[in-house]
């Protein structure tokens, strides 16, 4: 950047200010910043305008400055202006070497400047400058009581730190700021702009007010005059370098506390200017980055989160094509296969909450099933262009990134400015034993990024006191929150307004006063949250409970909780872990539900004990124990005795929706739960006095979250499908309406069937399958279809039984079932015991198999 013409900053700049050589010192009462980029042909006019202006009235104006500054134009812009400053010497000149932007262009003329007052306009005037007259009464009375324009003064309402509303301060204090406005009733638009282009400008600037600053009506106004020393400060601030400049800078001075007046003003559109249309949705584009107020240290705690998932699953990325999960059992077969149904239905325009491709003939309700049409419907092209093996992999990687960011994003909003003790928090909350189990084979239970959202949303529904438009904008992004997590998982959800009451219930015990006053305005809010959920549910809902492929219940039996042991031990996958001594103590290695480790447990200990005055600890602790009691299930067996007590979980096991759950799956509420004592208790290390009792509290929470830490998963390869699916021999023996019958059937303990499907585009249909569907005249919730004989008989030779022996009444019952399932094809492909299967279906069928693509396949032509 070069100067050229002008003093240099006055004690007024801003420190670091660029200087100005030469010009009339410090004591300057106004400043005028002109930014220009290209405008060789509107600058002097414009120049010559304000210098008149000014000139005429020195007892008015008194000592000013005009910097204008050339933001890298390629004309001879630059070459105008110096002209201009040999002219009158109050003309001062910065020029940029290169295009940056309208906000860099102002950002170096009001930190060049120390005028007691700044006027920033635009090169083309169109605002005339005379309009200066009606701003600066305003800001020199501060109050709507006279003065040009003053009963047309509107202060923009108060905003908070975090961009709600807030009190009005209306004309009571002095403005701190005074913007010219096209959109107050007295503006004046003496020249319009073309009707569609004056329509999508009014469309963005609703959309800048609503997204940044509510309450001002024209950010965009190009004629603005503000106090000088805030002006410096709020500019030294800023960080954006295009159009958007003008609403950051107008979002300090509301976040300060410095209020802002919009007054009406007469524009003219001219010719030649440099705003498009396309502008505004880049100031929309740059007030999103302002609204994060994303921070350096915020994007390294999530790269840091990112690294550590795609860690977590390298296996599964080093070959998607072979690589599978070892611990997921049959899940992820049946995963992929959700993905990828739901993307064929919706690329076939059919019903995405049913499909007959399992299940076949009844079909399968996949909205009572955990599909995740939150992110397998948006994810489709995803699905449909790379596999359902890379859907499956970017959700669980992204997914759990994403959960972890929000917690984070939680942490630092409403309980710490402390970023690392927030990212030990938020890190614990997301990669937590249990949260690690489940990301083996749930990923409904690892995908919780809406969580810790509607947390905030319901917190800030307890803060809105007074009610009114907050409590409603509030309730129904509320509900919106809950009707997407309804589509991302539906237990997590239940589990999650679980952890929210009992928390609510704790904290009101320990400050009712809050409780109380919270509320009302928390009741309202609710309301409006369920008046506008129930209605976008309701239809999926209905179909989920009563459409085809319903179901009342699934149960678990009565030893699904956690043994009180499970909290103490570490999990299989545990840096330190033992997987015999966690096998002992789980359903399976998907539901790892507790394992937190006696080292955080006696830090938990600690914390609570040593920070126990705090309300905020005291109803985490109340969240911890008493879902770590209800995770036991109705039947509690005191460790190393006979003794069995009832467990709390008795009175909601038999409940609507509750018996439905593993109640085991409670004990994760208490992973964010412990999160948050690990941030208070960090922030509050840091900053211990001497620095050996910080880094006694630095090795105690390292000692209690390292044997947890998670360590890779681990993959097998996966079986083959066979060539007589993946090079569509199969179509040769089904016709429409009838199904390929693999040999056992798919089931939740045998699923390689589903991946048959999912690897090859959805060409057939099987029967049974792995899913959740009705069962007997109660429709019972059971996993797979209803049992038939002969599947059964599969199974059972499939894991080693004893071949009966296969007479009539064997071979009329296979006859009917493969009749039921309109069997086209029966098809056998290797795997262990296929010997003894082989002999079976000969058996039944009467006939040997024909080797064909690597499977054995009898064709079933009397189904057809």
């Amino acid at each position: 950047m070069s100067g050229s013409g002008g003093p240099g900053p006055g004690s007024g700049a801003a420190p670091g200010a660029p200087g100005i050589p030469g010009g009339v010192g410090a004591a300057a009462d106004l400043t005028v910043v002109v930014p220009a980029y290209n405008e060789e042909n509107r600058l002097r006019p414009t120049l010559d305008a304000i210098c008149a202006y000014l000139r005429a009235d020195p007892e008015r104006w008194g000592d000013w400055e005009l910097i204008v500054v050339d933001d890298g134009s390629t004309d001879r812009t630059a070459a105008v202006a110096a002209e201009a400053a040999s002219d009158e010497p109050r003309v001062h000149l910065l020029t940029s070497d290169e295009n940056r932007g309208k906000g860099h262009a102002l950002r170096l003329g009001v930190l060049a400047s120390y005028g007691r007052r700044v006027l920033v306009t635009d090169a083309d005037l169109a605002t005339p400058i005379e309009e200066l007259d009606r701003l600066d009464a305003l800001l020199a009375e501060g109050e709507g009581g006279g003065g040009s324009g003053a009963d047309d003064l509107v202060y923009e309402d108060g905003e908070d730190d975090d961009g709600e509303d807030g009190d009005d301060n209306r004309a009571y204090t002095p403005a701190a700021a005074v913007i010219g406005s096209r959109a107050l009733p007295d503006s004046r638009i003496d020249v319009h702009q073309r009707p569609l282009r004056e329509w999508l400008g009014r469309l963005g600037n609703r959309l800048i007010r609503l997204v940044a600053v509510r309450g001002i009506r024209d950010t965009q106004c190009g004629f603005k005059l503000f106090d000088g020393d805030k002006a410096r400060a709020a500019f030294a601030a800023s960080r954006l370098d295009g159009w958007g400049i003008d609403v950051e800078i107008l979002r300090h001075f509301r976040r300060a506390g410095w209020p802002v007046a919009e007054v009406p003003v007469r524009w003219s559109h001219q010719s030649g200017s440099k705003v498009r249309p396309a502008d505004y949705g880049r100031v929309l584009l740059e007030l999103v980055r302002l609204r994060t107020r994303v921070r350096p240290v915020d994007l390294a705690v999530a790269g840091f989160f990112l690294l550590a998932s795609v860690l977590l699953y390298k296996g599964l990325w080093a070959d998607l094509d072979r690589a599978y999960l070892a611990d997921s059992m049959q899940d992820q077969n049946q995963w992929e296969w959700f993905f990828a149904v739901t993307a064929d239905n919706v690329a076939h325009l059919r019903n995405p909450l049913f499909t007959t491709y399992q299940g076949f003939p009844d079909g399968v309700n996949l909205m009572a099933n955990t599909v995740m049409l939150g992110l397998s419907v948006p994810l489709t092209p995803v699905t449909l262009l790379c596999g359902p093996t890379v859907t499956w992999a970017l959700v669980l990687t992204l997914g759990l990134t994403a959960t972890a960011v929000a917690w984070y994003w939680l942490f630092v909003r409403r309980i710490t400015r402390v970023r690392p003790a927030a990212a030990l928090g938020a890190g614990l909350a997301a990669f937590a034993p249990p949260m690690m189990s489940h990301g083996t084979a749930h990923p409904n239970f690892l995908v919780l990024f809406m969580i810790p959202v509607i947390i905030d949303r319901a917190l800030r529904l307890c803060e809105a006191r007074d009610g009114g438009r907050r409590v409603v904008r509030d309730g129904v992004l509320l509900g919106l929150f809950v009707t997407y997590q309804i589509f991302l998982g539906e237990e997590p959800l239940l589990l999650a307004a679980m952890g929210m009451l009992i928390f609510a219930l704790s904290y009101a015990l320990a400050r009712p006063d809050v409780a109380r006053a919270a509320l009302p305005s928390l009741l309202r809010g609710l309301g409006v949250a369920l008046a506008v959920c129930l209605p976008l549910v309701a239809l999926p809902l209905y179909w989920q409970f009563f459409g085809p492929g319903s179901y009342h219940s699934v149960l678990h039996g009565d030893n699904a909780g956690n043994s009180p042991l499970a909290f103490l031990e570490f999990s299989g996958r545990a840096l330190l872990g033992d997987e015999t001594r966690a096998d002992a103590l789980a359903m399976n290695r998907t539901e790892q539900n507790a394992f937190y480790g006696w080292p955080l447990t006696a830090l938990a200990f600690g914390i609570v004990v040593w920070l126990w005055r705090s309300a905020l600890v005291k109803a985490l602790t109340g969240t911890v124990l008493v879902a770590a009691l209800l995770s036991m299930g109705q039947r509690i067996r005191i460790p190393f005795t006979d003794v069995v007590l009832p467990g709390p979980w008795r009175a909601l096991a038999h409940q609507p929706l509750f018996e439905s759950v593993i109640e085991s799956r409670v004990a994760m509420i208490c992973a964010p739960a412990l999160g948050m004592l690990i941030v208070l208790a960090a922030e509050r290390i840091a900053v211990l006095e001497p620095r050996t009792h910080r880094a006694v509290g630095l090795v105690a929470i390292a000692v209690a979250l390292l044997p947890i830490l998670p360590t890779p998963q681990p993959v097998r390869e996966r079986a083959e499908v066979p060539r007589f699916i993946t090079d569509g021999m199969y179509r040769d023996y089904v016709a429409e309406g009838e199904s390929v019958v693999p040999v056992p059937l798919p089931s939740p303990a045998e699923a390689e069937a589903l991946h048959w499907q999912s690897a090859t585009g959805f060409g057939f249909s099987v029967p049974d399958g792995y899913f959740n569907g009705p069962w007997g005249p109660e429709r019972m919730g059971i996993y797979g279809a209803a049992p038939r004989y002969t599947s059964n008989l599969f199974r059972d030779i499939r894991y080693g039984a004893r071949i009966p022996d296969i007479g009539p009444s064997w071979r009329a019952q296979a006859k009917l079932d493969l009749a039921f399932w309109k069997a086209g094809v029966v098809v056998l492909a290797p795997q262990d015991n296929d010997a003894a299967l082989y002999e079976v279906v000969t058996e039944l069928l009467g006939r040997p198999g024909e080797r064909l693509g690597g499977a054995w396949v009898w064709d079933m032509p009397k189904a057809r």
